[in-house]
């Protein structure tokens, strides 16, 4: 079984939004609840101009204590602007 990293979802969730200034974040933990695997989508003004890379290194050098004690991390960055478009196209489909 997998030690427990400690990190939680909700604490990621806050530390993104506190750090990041997100106007919007969901985390799922993927590993079971022993917190190892989270992926991330986070929406934030501070992405504006930004692209894919840099929003991710961003992301990973605000978060890379957090980082360090979990197995794997993946995230989805999106300006708000993207963020919209992305919404309007999901509601159009559906």
């Amino acid at each position: 079984m997998a030690e427990n990293s400690g990190i939680t979802a909700e604490s990621l969730e806050d530390i993104i939004r506190e750090r990041l200034a997100a106007t919007y974040v969901s985390v799922v933990d993927n590993s079971g609840g022993c917190g190892q695997i989270f992926e991330a989508v986070i929406v934030s003004p501070q992405f504006e101009g930004k692209t894919s890379l840099a929003k991710s290194r961003l992301v990973n050098t605000l978060l890379k204590e957090e980082i360090a004690v979990i197995h794997a991390w993946s995230n989805k960055t999106y300006t708000p602007a993207q963020w919209e478009k992305l919404k309007e196209k999901e509601a159009a489909e559906a």
